[in-house]
């Protein structure tokens, strides 16, 4: 979880927050998205754009340069912007930071923190975070990257893939094993690397969708990175990895209902205004019944995300909590699936065409449902919390 100060904004000061959001995107985020779709990439000057907001800072201390936020602002914020924008490849590699600084927040020295976090928050520099490795997935105890220790650096060796931000990124908070001889979690540590050391390269990775967001296979031959990099003990990053993926599940939830949403309002848009038969398509029963049919899973994850973002504010994160958090990210993106599918199919052919949000969310279902950790793995996981 983010360990920023838990004070928060007011409800006043909420609204305001949300109408910025909603005026960048719909002023900077919308009328440039196909475009940056098509690039393969948004303009960097954009971190900028959204710190000059306000956005990035959201959840982080003031003494770093950011504003204390609760979940509930930080859950309403990526639900609006995620409604609004209408893209998760712009959230993921905007927003990496939020996956990449929590662990450094919660683990990382006052003088590693005044040294990388401050500068993300102004959008001069990118954080991001890696993980998976190649044939590893979501079995994060079996990581093979190695860091050795030589006198006052570790040294590193192997791969990651599948990181977002990975091209741009300035900083990686990397899983690295720091104990060759063992083989499961104990043997895990945490890193923030430098990523103009010697040694890194990067290249760039294909995807179904998130289009705009660069993500990257990375390889460390032999990259030396001072030990004082190191986030908290040797060997402790397991149970790093594991607090960090349940706010990044949280999320993700937020993330998947806003998509919803905005799957809902463009097909609820159309068939008010597409004319088949001598009707508006809205006058149509079935059309009317799969309206409703999104609305009620849309509103069932409403009431989920907000009574688990209320226990996390509270500090009610036990196992029972992280299996709800588990299990709420398979019902958000199993909504966002429903809603999406749903919208194509009122739309029909538009629906199939670039341009539209539900084409674009349609395709960027699955790695909602994979990232983060896979449904399967959610459930196994929610199984394990709950003592089944």
């Amino acid at each position: 979880m983010n360990p920023a100060d838990n004070a928060t904004l007011d409800d006043g000061e909420l609204q305001a927050l949300l109408d910025t959001v909603r005026r960048f995107a719909a002023e900077r985020v919308r009328p440039n998205l196909d475009a940056w779709e098509a690039a393969g990439e948004f303009p960097r000057d954009l971190y900028r754009e959204a710190a000059a907001l306000g956005l990035l800072g959201l959840g982080y201390p003031e003494r770093l340069g950011g504003t204390p936020a609760s979940w509930r602002v930080r859950n309403a914020f990526s639900q609006t912007l995620a409604r609004h924008a209408t893209s998760g490849g712009l959230m993921a590699s905007l927003f990496s930071l939020n996956i990449g600084l929590p662990p450094l927040l919660a683990h990382g020295s006052p003088e590693l923190q005044d040294e990388v976090v401050p500068p993300v928050l102004r959008g001069e520099r990118v954080a991001a975070l890696g993980i998976t490795e190649p044939g590893g997935g979501s079995d994060v105890a079996s990581l093979r990257t190695r860091a050795r220790r030589d006198g006052d650096d570790y040294v590193i060796d192997g791969e990651k893939v599948f990181i977002t931000s990975g091209m741009r990124a300035d900083w990686v908070t990397l899983a690295v094993r720091t104990d060759a001889g063992h083989r499961g979690a104990g043997g895990i540590s945490m890193i923030v690397v430098p990523m103009d050391r010697p040694g890194i390269a990067r290249s760039a990775l294909q995807k179904m969708g998130w289009h705009c967001s660069d993500t990257a296979h990375l390889r460390f031959d032999a990259v030396r990175v001072p030990a004082r990099y190191r986030l908290g003990e040797e060997g402790a990053g397991f149970r790093m990895i594991m607090g960090n993926f349940n706010g990044e599940r949280l999320a993700m939830s937020a993330m998947a209902l806003g998509f919803a949403q905005a799957c809902y309002d463009e097909a609820l848009e159309w068939a008010r205004q597409r004319q088949t038969f001598g009707a508006a398509l809205i006058e149509r029963q079935v059309i009317r019944h799969r309206l409703m049919d999104m609305r009620m899973r849309i509103e069932s994850t409403q009431a989920w995300v907000d009574a688990v973002t209320a226990r996390a504010d509270a500090g009610d994160a036990g196992p029972d909590w992280v299996a709800h958090v588990c299990l709420l990210k398979n019902h958000a993106t199993q909504t966002m699936q429903f809603c999406a599918d749903a919208a194509v199919q009122i739309l029909g052919g538009m629906g199939y065409m670039r341009g539209t949000a539900s084409e674009r969310i349609y395709r960027e279902v699955k790695v909602m449902m994979i990232g983060g950790g896979a449904e399967e793995i959610m459930k196994e996981l929610a199984a394990r919390q709950s003592g089944l």
